[in-house]
């Protein structure tokens, strides 16, 4: 019976219709790359790198026919030979050895991606941008960072100094993961808070000014001397807590000159353009050229809170806050 004009007979073929040591590129029509899935591409590398169907099969943890189906429909995408079969064992075609080369560095790339993924899940990999106002930086924050760099290698962070205004701001805008921030203050809505330190407000007066030296210096006795202060638009809560700490001692404050910034303040309270009541936690700044006295009135004490957004915190944010709620 004659057989179909196209299926000639070929001596020696296998199943496929083709020689054994072969499968003809000219019926091989590529597909996209994108419809090789990966697992193909490993079953080939393990067939490659062993040379034996039988012992990439066991590499594989299958069985060798649908290996070998497998090899084929890799072909069949690529549309090339890769691998030549013949009664000496496997070898690489050209077209096989190129893409045994991709192949692997694919797949290298494919697994370094899972495992990112994962670890960006668990929040130990991303990026975390806090912000802080300066003082937090004289308390507890730079060991708090520095073990959660530690247990957090992964992770980038990215710290920018900041009024409690201008965070809170950032946060809502999304320019913020996490901010450092002192209270009180407006925007709390669609804001999560917890507390994450504490510190209490001082007198700070130039070293070489008449009432630095005197025992028992209360806060009354700065009525009349000119005030280094920062715009209440920068941290209304703050400001407005010194305000009150002055009337409760008797006298308005005279405020000659504001600052942006504590550190702002503080310079021009070391080159005596006046006095200020800044947090005690920053008597480490310029100790040679300021006086700091703290505060024992109970409305001098204050925190610092970490807040983020209610909503949209990413696991790498979580991590980070958690750290910092932990560290109370």
């Amino acid at each position: 019976m004659a057989r179909p004009a196209d299926r000639p007979s070929c001596p020696g073929r296998h199943r496929s219709g083709c020689p054994a040591g072969a499968i003809g590129t000219r019926r091989l029509a590529a597909r996209p790359a994108s419809a090789i899935d990966l697992r193909l591409l490993r079953q080939f590398v393990a067939v490659a790198e062993e040379l034996h169907f039988r012992r990439a099969a066991r590499r594989l943890a299958m069985s060798q026919p649908p290996l070998t189906a497998a090899i084929r429909r890799l072909e069949a995408a690529v549309g090339a030979t890769l691998l030549e079969r013949g009664n000496r064992g496997v070898a690489l075609t050209p077209a096989g050895a190129t893409l045994l080369e991709d192949a692997r560095a694919l797949l290298r790339q494919a697994d370094r991606a899972v495992l990112a993924a994962r670890e960006a899940a668990a929040g130990r990999l991303g990026l975390v941008r806090l912000g802080y106002v300066g003082s937090a930086m004289y308390g507890r924050l730079p060991a708090t960072i520095r073990a959660f760099r530690r247990t957090h290698p992964g992770l980038r962070l990215e710290l920018r100094e900041a009024t409690t205004a201008a965070q809170v701001a950032a946060l809502h805008a999304g320019e913020l993961d996490i901010a450092i921030v002192i209270p009180p203050f407006g925007g709390e809505a669609g804001l999560h808070l917890r507390p994450f330190d504490a510190d209490r407000l001082a007198m700070a007066l130039p070293a070489a000014h008449t009432l630095a030296g005197r025992t028992g210096l209360r806060l009354g006795d700065l009525a009349g001397e000119p005030f280094v202060l920062w715009p209440a638009r920068e941290g209304r809560g703050f400001h407005d807590r010194v305000i009150r700490l002055c009337a409760g001692a008797g006298f308005v404050p005279e405020v000659v000159q504001e600052a942006h910034g504590m550190h702002a303040v503080l310079s021009l309270v070391a080159v005596e353009a006046g006095v200020s009541i800044v947090p005690s936690a920053m008597a480490s700044v310029r100790p040679a050229e300021i006086r700091y006295l703290p505060l024992a009135e109970e409305a001098a004490a204050f925190e610092h809170l970490a807040a983020r957004r209610e909503a949209g915190a990413t696991p790498a944010a979580m991590a980070l806050f958690a750290a910092l709620a932990d560290c109370r």
